[in-house]
């Protein structure tokens, strides 16, 4: 089938999936989970041949474990899909309504989006929750993932398949592209009479990429390097904790910590506490000058100087940079400086510092005295999520099921005309 071809069956899956009961389309995910806990030694040796193609083409240690799936990562895809069915159905919900002076009841009631094009990379659990989401908000969805992913993709298509034809949905409501020829990626994103959205889940290639050549709305997220201050109020010995969570706990996630910003009243008190848990966590530390100074005497075992870029880099390995700031306010202009976007957090007993933090900064997810880690849709309750949105229009953060909708205007009335 060409593109052309699966873009108007999406459009046409789309009207039917506008439409469906909620029941409907909770019988589709249902059966989504079960297959994929029936298909789950079929879904894994095939994750197994990705992992070992990835190795073999050299992918990075973060790579691959982006890559990976087990029965423990299965097992929480398989939690996701049926947190989804539990969750409220947006569509048809009414935002507001109000009676006008001339008797119409006008309101604005949330509708499917309509064909959501979805482009990403090494992370083969995308598959599944982008068609949990899109299917629960009545979405027809387009997918097209990495080569790196391609058993995982094909074996995880099956099941989508499989629970479709079982709940009666049409087989277009979700499509993958399984080509790996990259000039499908610019037709898709120039299919604007079919497809409606277009979100990317990967590096800065790929985002850069999307907003240069798509003439479809794109969402904008995944990237950004996250940041955590360390306040002179702050507890430094509980610090060192929601420290070594937001770095060690997933290094490969996006909204694993990058950048950690140590306030100089404090620094040379915490840099022992620091040095001990990250040498103990293999950390490598890279750090501007008076912050390698400190992280040096007090014995860090892999440091190294900053350079120019690596306050711009989102790691997404145990590597972590370190920088002596003045104050909350030097930590904000760092931030702003510094592509903060994603996931930053402070660490501080003064609440007016924490306000301030919270006003400050330009993040779509602000955290007081709590890890970066949290910002995705299965922490938040919202199941799982088709991205995290960085950019400020539309949808910001973790985007589940009511950030898949839109509204429209409903004017109710008796035979009314207008004078």
């Amino acid at each position: 089938m060409s593109l052309l071809a699966m873009g108007k069956a999406a459009r046409d899956a789309s009207f039917e999936l506008a439409i469906a009961a909620t029941a409907r389309k909770n019988q589709a995910l249902l059966a989504m989970a079960d297959e994929l806990e029936l298909q789950q030694d079929v879904i894994l040796a095939a994750n197994a041949k990705d992992i070992e193609a990835g190795r073999a083409s050299g992918l990075t240690d973060a790579m691959l474990d982006r890559l990976l799936l087990n029965e423990s990562r299965l097992a929480g895809i398989v939690a996701d899909v049926r947190k989804v069915v539990t969750l409220d159905d947006p569509v048809g919900a009414e935002i507001d309504s109000r009676v006008l002076e001339n008797g119409m009841r006008l309101s604005r009631r949330r509708v499917p989006i309509g064909v959501i094009g979805v482009i990403y990379e090494a992370r083969p659990n995308v598959t599944i929750d982008i068609a949990a989401l899109c299917l629960k908000t009545g979405n027809a969805s387009i997918l097209r993932g990495g080569r790196e992913t391609f058993h995982s993709n094909m074996a995880l298509v099956q099941v989508i398949q499989a629970a479709l034809a079982k709940s009666g949905l049409p087989a277009a409501s979700v499509q993958y592209i399984e080509s790996p020829d990259r000039a499908l990626v610019s037709e898709l994103l120039t299919m604007d009479q079919y497809v409606d959205m277009i979100i990317p889940r990967g590096g800065a290639n790929l985002h850069r990429l999307c907003k240069d050549q798509s003439t479809i709305p794109v969402i904008i997220g995944g990237f950004g390097v996250s940041h955590l201050y360390v306040d002179e109020s702050a507890d430094l010995v509980r610090a060192i904790d929601v420290i070594d969570n937001a770095k060690v706990q997933r290094p490969s996630a996006c909204n694993a910590l990058d950048t950690l910003l140590l306030n100089e009243k404090i620094a040379a008190k915490i840099a022992p506490l620091l040095v001990a848990r990250m040498n103990q966590q293999k950390v490598t530390l890279v750090a501007e000058p008076q912050a390698f100074a400190l992280l040096q005497a007090a014995g860090a075992n892999q440091l190294r100087q900053a350079g120019d870029e690596d306050f711009d880099t989102e790691w997404l390995s145990l590597t972590l940079g370190v920088k002596v700031v003045a104050d909350v306010k030097a930590a904000i202009a760092h931030l702003q400086e510094h592509n903060a976007c994603h996931s930053d957090a402070i660490l501080t007993n003064d609440l007016r510092h924490a306000e301030l933090f919270i006003n400050g900064v330009g993040s779509a997810a602000v955290y007081v005295n709590a890890s970066t880690r949290f910002t995705d849709g299965a922490q938040f309750g919202l199941g799982a999520e088709v991205a995290v949105s960085t950019q400020k229009l539309h949808a910001r953060g973790p985007m589940g099921l009511t950030e898949l909708t839109s509204y429209k205007w409903i004017g109710q009335a008796d035979y009314l005309s207008r004078s």
